[in-house]
């Protein structure tokens, strides 16, 4: 197996399935100490700040100008604004939960390249999909939502990360249509430090609650730093140079499992049935979407 073509391409692919769906308890326990802005802003400007360091003296080539502004503007917009809500919306909801409410990203990044002047429309077996992928989430949310209310705590993380995932897929169609001359990686440590610069201000700022560090959010915020920004997103931007997108999507499979399950080892985050079939019912549609979406461009 160490002898296939693409066997470091497949070990980053699994780092990325494993490790994103652990961020999800990080940023939960990391918030018993952090309020989001602050967790946010530390985060990505230590790994940002880490991973520019190491592609200076690497001698990489390093963005400038009009180049560095736009990368640093995408990537505020794809992980300011999408990690960003999943820090709130994780004051509101368990880490299982928002995890499974992330599964529409996928939804987000095909409506936004149709809407896109030179994206790809959408066709009826794509939307037929995006439907199946709907009903999974008013599966997913409704029941709580009528018991709790429109203002309940569900709703509201919901919505954030809705928010979110658009952000997400809005940056990420605008960053791939970005000519640069900077490695993926180098791009990734300028948008991330450049969100973590945009997070510490306010952050500092607002103060809305006092900071109170304990060895358990100390070794959170690490974690994150490490093997949720550096490896992760690294190990992303690699696998995406190195493998077919419909292979690279499969994580939007694997995370939320690995959440899901990690959730309810440490905090006892219930999910029952009616959560595991919206969840297969949401995997349904993203599948439909993935294949008759490629079929269509083809």
């Amino acid at each position: 197996m160490p002898r296939h073509p693409h066997f470091k391409a497949y070990l980053a692919l699994a780092a990325v399935c494993f490790f994103w769906g652990t961020t999800y308890l990080g940023i939960r326990m990391a918030l018993e100490s952090l309020p989001p802005l602050m967790l946010v802003g530390l985060r990505y400007t230590i790994s940002g700040s880490a991973l520019l360091l190491v592609a200076f003296f690497a001698k990489a080539h390093l963005p400038s100008g009009k180049e560095l502004f736009y990368t640093a503007l995408y990537g505020v917009i794809i992980i300011g604004i999408g990690n960003g809500c999943l820090a709130f919306a994780e004051v509101w909801i368990p880490s299982g939960l928002a995890a499974l409410f992330v599964t529409t990203s996928p939804f987000w990044m095909v409506g936004m390249e149709a809407l896109i002047p030179g994206g790809d429309r959408l066709h009826a077996p794509t939307l037929f999909g995006m439907l199946v992928g709907l009903a999974g989430t008013a599966l997913l949310v409704a029941p709580n939502a009528i018991q709790q209310g429109w203002s309940g705590p569900l709703l509201k993380g919901f919505l954030v990360l809705q928010f979110g995932c658009c952000g997400w897929a809005f940056g990420s169609i605008l960053q791939r249509r970005h000519v640069t001359k900077a490695h993926p990686v180098v791009s990734g440590a300028v948008q991330q430090l450049a969100t973590g610069l945009v997070f510490l201000g306010p952050a500092f700022l607002t103060k809305t609650q006092p900071i109170h560090w304990t060895p358990r959010s100390i070794a959170a915020v690490l974690y994150l730093v490490t093997f949720g920004s550096v490896i992760g997103y690294s190990a992303y931007l690699y696998v995406l140079d190195k493998l077919p997108v419909s292979v690279v999507s499969t994580y939007n499979y694997v995370n939320p499992v690995v959440a899901v399950f990690l959730g309810w080892l440490f905090y006892r985050e219930r999910i029952g049935i009616r959560e595991l079939l919206a969840m297969l019912v949401i995997f349904a549609g993203v599948a439909l979407v993935k294949r008759y979406g490629r079929q269509s461009t083809t």
